[in-house]
């Protein structure tokens, strides 16, 4: 309303106006026409009306008026001037039109009177505007800005404070969807020390554009419109190539009292002006002066140091940033050109560097057909045939090829490079050791040998993920039995091979088989048997003479019984082709009329189409519950030789047979017990057998192992289920889903052969790694799982004590069969049996040999960690335990609680040992015993000293090996873990800030570590917010991208309920990388998610499609098609997915017709 003293009294010419014309009522309750009940209303002055008693209306305004004076000016006065001149021309500038008049109304007569009133309205408020500027404010200048803005920046008064925290948002924002366009952040710069006047000066100037007059004039109407802060034309700009923006350095801090550095740091120390500025450097530039001037810096670079491939890589690396910022096609084109010519003379320069031809190749493969790059893989692996990582990137581009994908191409490819390695390897051998008397494998040998062992066991995993799953079982049987049970004859390959060829088609039994004995034990009992069979030969000819019961013919009657039995045989053998081919036409009529009976023409369309989906669903079905028995490999003989067995079932058994053709291309030697030991591993583990780590997480064979996996195995859902159930309780069961439905099941195949089969190989493998107690305690659970169900613990006895007192009975002196044995009962709850049997094997471990003897911290710490899980007075007696190996004396059963003598003596034993462990570990010799040693002297002093005490030990631990090296042994690795676990037992008494600092460092060790996210996940819940695990996750996605870190990332999103947005995000992240998007098991687990928790069939029928043709190879993810997406496929589309799977070479065992003669039997 308007501003008017209280006191004052109306002028003489408003209440004239008054008088000539009755003003409307401030609420107009009634109608406006109502001239007479108006004029009433406003007569009466004097009688004030009710509502104007409110303490609003009848406040004094001198005191507001006072309150507004004391605010800020906003508006200078030339801008209220301007405002009145242009409000004076206004209706001088535009002429009104004229007309011809006509009888006045009274309405038009009033109309024009209140034009008036508010012409003399107009100039009251001018005059007043004129009044509060004199006295310093004006309650319009206090309107024009939000009430809640204490203080604008450009006002002349000083406010107490340089900033102010904005506690409640404008509402004005929301209702006209952005800022107010004069509500602009102004920006000052604070006192920059070290700066001449003139950079003052520069920078002042670039500041003033961002004065509040020139941002004004700068608001036209098509920037309001189009956004002030995010809008497209200004993102364009900051994108600009031409933009300059200055970068402000600081010094470098002088730390020659600290360490010599290793490289000089070249800073810009000049100004703008070419000159120093006491220190700071000042740089403006453009993207395109950095382009020139990095290029400069890499070309000399590159220059004076040319065989630094991270220089190379490093320059290739930036073109990709350069590449990046261009919109043009072309120009990009342009820019990845220059980057092969970078890489191409890096690999003249460097031949040999693996890493740079690797990245030459990627660079290929953005730019060449598949042709094209094929041809150049092929170049490369012929000037490198010995060099594993390019045969093993090779095998993935071509496998994940789906216009070129065949099974028969792929096993070439594979054959190539397990020959090309195997000559490499061969070759090497006898160059190192022509003059050596002793063939011991050098470190170079051992390398190439590993680098096999991985390719073959990727042959085996991609044969059994097409279908070939007899074909990958005998893959292995034959490479164990070539290299691991030769017989020890100096024998060429050549001569090797005919010998196996020899075994391969004989009776007898392979490895896994029942009463396999190896291939050398065969060929000697093979050689006894034959020189019996010589010797009764020879003693039957010595006796000689005439027997009589053999009349000897002449040879004219002799002739002629031949060509007797030569006629008779020829028309037998025509009689009999005449009765087979009857038999073969018989049998096809009689199926055309039984195909006719199912209205099946066969004549008409030799592949009938199926119109109803649900007879795919049970071929289907039918096809992998065939994958799940038939896996072991049937021999020849027994294939022949099945009387009364159907002719369909004969082919069948006949198409599993593996022949000595079969397998022969993909034999290889192998001299290092590495190797060896690495073959058997990974042999166990690829048929889902339990065996202790035996390799580093960062390790090429962990990683192709992981990517390739179709179903996580149970070693890795594990960790998974721990997490999930930590999740489950903290978020209150948001979104509970079973992880098995997700991320399916590895347990196709019956668990009884299998475990059966591992078993019996496991045994066979012992003659040759004899002691071995990782082999032990596979062969021991294999033995209790072949009997019993996963994780079954419910039996009294355990199932594997026979088989463990067979093996103790044929080497007594294994101490650490023993330990492994205990284990096992303590598992099954025997905690009683168990001491015995360890109190028995420490007790005998004093008069073993040294080398024996140096296990025996395994076997302590093993029964410490068994009493540790069992409740009651186990602290005391793993206590007890603990202290005998510090104090190095005589183990004896546990009589009591050990003295403070003991304990004193068992400190500082543990003290001297470990002490002399770190003159082994500074040489790199890192080792079991010695690693269960430090892990028994923290466990000791946990229980002791505290927690924090056994900590200390192993940080002191770490503190002696290289983190290089740190990274690349399973023995470290294994320490870190146990590490982690005890800081998690004692989280509530220490600082979560610890576990979580030391977790996060041990990722940046061992990124793909599925123990350590597990860990992360656990602490994160309770450390920290879910906003910086993600930040985590992310972290770790984009600089180490694993299947173990998105599958970890998946699972924490889905058990907190996520949006949909956000998990289709991370699937699609993790899909459009070059390495994961061959990763079946995440394909799966995208379909599976579309399916049972989005309910979004028609999106996993699209990711369906772009699942095969990224993994052409898994017959399993084909099948998921079939089994899964039955609902939303057609017959026509399945019928031609099968015949797609045909084309591919898939093994399908079942054949369509079959699943149709089950609906219609046969009367």
């Amino acid at each position: 309303m308007e501003e008017r003293p209280a006191s004052t009294a109306p002028s003489a010419a408003a209440a004239a106006a008054a008088d000539e014309e009755p003003k409307a009522p401030l609420f107009p309750l009634f109608p406006a026409s109502d001239a007479s009940r108006s004029q009433r209303s406003t007569a009466t002055v004097s009688t004030v009306p009710q509502w104007l008693c409110n303490s609003s209306f009848t406040a004094d305004l001198s005191i507001i008026n006072h309150a507004v004076s004391n605010l800020p000016e906003t508006h200078s006065e030339e801008e209220e001037e301007e405002y009145d001149k242009l409000q004076e021309k206004q209706p001088e500038s535009k002429p009104s039109p004229s007309y011809e008049y006509l009888e006045s109304s009274p309405e038009s007569d009033r109309d024009r009177r209140k034009a008036s009133e508010n012409k003399e309205k107009k100039k009251k408020k001018k005059r007043k505007r004129k009044r509060s500027k004199e006295r310093g404010g004006g309650l319009d200048d206090y309107r024009a800005r939000k009430s809640d803005v204490r203080a604008w920046a450009g006002s002349e008064t000083n406010p107490s404070k340089d900033y102010y925290f904005d506690s409640r948002g404008d509402p004005d924002n929301l209702a006209f969807g952005g800022l107010y366009r004069m509500d602009i952040a102004r920006y000052k710069p604070s006192k920059l020390s070290g700066l001449d006047f003139q950079i003052s000066y520069r920078w002042k100037r670039k500041v003033s554009m961002l004065d509040r007059d020139g941002d004004v004039d700068s608001l036209d109407s098509k920037l309001v419109s189009a956004g002030r802060y995010w809008s497209a034309k200004y993102t364009a700009l900051e994108r600009h190539k031409n933009l300059k923006r200055i970068r402000l350095l600081a010094p470098q801090k002088s730390t020659a009292d600290e360490f010599i550095p290793l490289s000089d740091i070249q800073t810009y120390d000049e100004g703008l002006d070419g000159s120093s500025v006491s220190g700071t450097s000042i740089i403006e530039e453009s993207w395109e002066d950095e382009v020139l001037r990095k290029t400069r810096e890499f070309n000399k670079q590159t220059r004076e140091h040319p065989h630094n491939e991270k220089v190379w890589l490093a320059f290739a690396e930036f073109q990709d940033r350069v590449a990046a910022m261009q919109p043009q096609k072309g120009a990009r084109l342009q820019t990845l050109e220059k980057k092969i010519s970078i890489l191409e003379k890096a690999a003249e320069l460097n031949p040999d560097n693996e890493d740079l031809l690797l990245c030459l190749l990627e660079a290929y493969q953005s730019r060449d057909s598949t042709d094209v790059l094929i041809v150049r893989w092929e170049k490369i692996l012929i000037e490198h045939p010995g060099n594993y990582k390019l045969w093993r990137e090779f095998l993935h581009v071509v496998q994940g090829e789906f216009s070129r994908f065949k099974v028969s191409d792929i096993r070439k490819m594979y054959a190539h490079a397990i020959q090309a390695l195997s000559t490499a390897r061969s070759k090497h051998f006898r160059q190192v050791h022509q003059s050596a008397e002793k063939l011991s494998p050098d470190a170079a040998t051992v390398q190439i040998e590993l680098g096999l062992v991985d390719i073959f066991l990727s042959l085996c995993r991609f044969e059994w993920q097409a279908g070939y799953l007899e074909l990958s079982t005998a893959l292995f049987q034959a490479e164990i039995e070539f290299s691991l049970f030769s017989p020890s004859l100096l024998l060429t390959e050549q001569s090797k091979r005919r010998l196996f060829e020899h075994f391969w088609n004989s009776d007898g039994a392979r490895v896994g088989e029942d009463g396999a004995l190896g291939w050398s034990t065969w060929l000697e009992k093979e050689e006894e048997n034959r020189q019996k069979i010589v010797k009764e030969v020879s003693s039957d000819d010595e006796k000689g003479g005439w027997t009589g019961w053999l009349e000897p013919l002449s040879k004219d009657k002799d002739s002629s019984v031949n060509l007797g039995d030569a006629a008779n045989n020829g028309l037998a053998d025509e009689e009999l082709q005449e009765e087979f081919e009857n038999e073969d036409i018989e049998q096809e009529d009689e199926t055309e009329a039984l195909l006719k009976k199912l209205g099946i023409d066969v004549e008409a369309e030799a592949s009938c189409e199926v119109k109803d989906t649900s007879t795919w669903t049970r071929w289907s079905e039918e096809e992998s519950s065939r994958d799940c028995d038939q896996w072991m490999p049937v021999r020849g003989k027994s294939g022949y030789h099945s009387d009364g067995t159907p002719d369909r079932e004969v082919d069948e058994q006949l198409l599993r047979v593996i022949l000595y053709e079969d397998v022969s291309e993909y034999l290889f030697s192998l001299s290092s017990g590495e190797a060896r030991l690495s073959l058997v591993y990974q042999f166990i583990d690829f048929f889902g057998g339990k065996i202790s780590q035996y390799i580093c997480t960062n390790s090429s064979s962990w990683t192709d192992k992981i990517l390739s996996l179709e179903a996580l195995p149970n070693s890795m859902l594990q960790p998974l289920r721990w997490v999930q159930d930590a999740l489950t309780k903290t978020e209150s069961g948001l979104n509970s889903f079973s992880l098995e439905v997700l991320l399916g099941s590895s347990n196709e195949i019956p668990r009884t052969d299998k475990m059966k089969f591992l078993r019996n190989a496991t045994l066979l493998c012992l003659n040759v790694f004899p002691r071995n107690y990782i082999l032990e305690e596979a062969a021991l659970v294999a033995e209790e799982l072949s009997v019993t169900k996963m994780n079954s613990c419910s039996s009294s006895d355990t199932p594997c004590r026979t088989l463990a007192k067979g093996l103790l009975k044929s080497d007594r002196q294994d101490v650490l069969l023993c330990g492994v044995y205990a284990r096992r009962e303590a598992v099954y709850g025997n905690i009683d049996h168990a001491r015995r049997v360890f109190d028995m094997a420490l007790s005998l471990i004093e008069g073993l040999p040294v080398e024996l003897r140096s296990s025996a911290p395994l076997l302590y710490l093993w029964y410490a960690e068994a009493e540790l899980a069992n409740s009651g007075d186990s602290s005391f007696r793993a206590l007890h335990i603990l202290s005998c190996l510090g104090s190095g004396a005589t183990y004896s059963p546990f009589k009591g609680q050990p003295s403070s003598l003991q304990l004193l003596k068992a400190r500082q034993g543990f003290k001297d040992k470990i002490r002399m462990i770190r003159s082994a570990w500074a040489r790199g010799l890192v080792d079991d015993p010695s690693i269960a040693l430090i892990c028994s002297a923290a466990s000791f002093e946990e229980l002791t000293s505290g927690w924090a005490v056994g900590i200390e030990v192993l940080d002191q631990a770490f503190a002696i090996v290289l983190p290089e090296r740190r990274s690349h042994s399973y023995q470290l690795e294994y320490l870190f873990n146990f590490y982690v676990r005890m800081l998690q037992r004692h989280q509530e008494q220490s600082s979560l800030s610890k576990v979580w600092e030391s977790i996060s460092r041990g990722l940046q060790i061992y990124p793909f570590s599925p123990e350590l996210f597990g860990a992360l996940v656990e602490i994160g819940l309770i450390y920290t917010t879910s906003n910086k695990l993600r930040l985590m996750f992310d972290n770790f996605c984009h600089k180490k991208p694993s299947v173990i870190v998105w599958i970890f990332a998946l699972l924490f999103e889905m058990s907190r309920g996520s949006s949909q947005h956000r998990i289709h995000g991370l699937f699609e992240r993790a899909l459009a990388n070059d390495n994961l998007r061959n990763s079946v098991v995440l394909w799966r687990c995208y379909i599976a998610y579309e399916i049972d928790i989005a309910c979004n069939p028609s999106a996993a029928r699209r990711i369906f499609f772009r699942a095969i043709h990224a993994c052409p190879w898994s017959k399993r993810l084909w099948l998921d098609g079939f089994l899964k997406l039955n609902s939303i496929l057609t017959a026509k589309e399945l019928s031609d997915l099968q015949e797609v799977m045909r084309d591919k070479e898939l093994n399908l065992r079942t054949d369509i017709y079959e699943i149709l003669l089950q609906d219609e039997p046969v009367q």
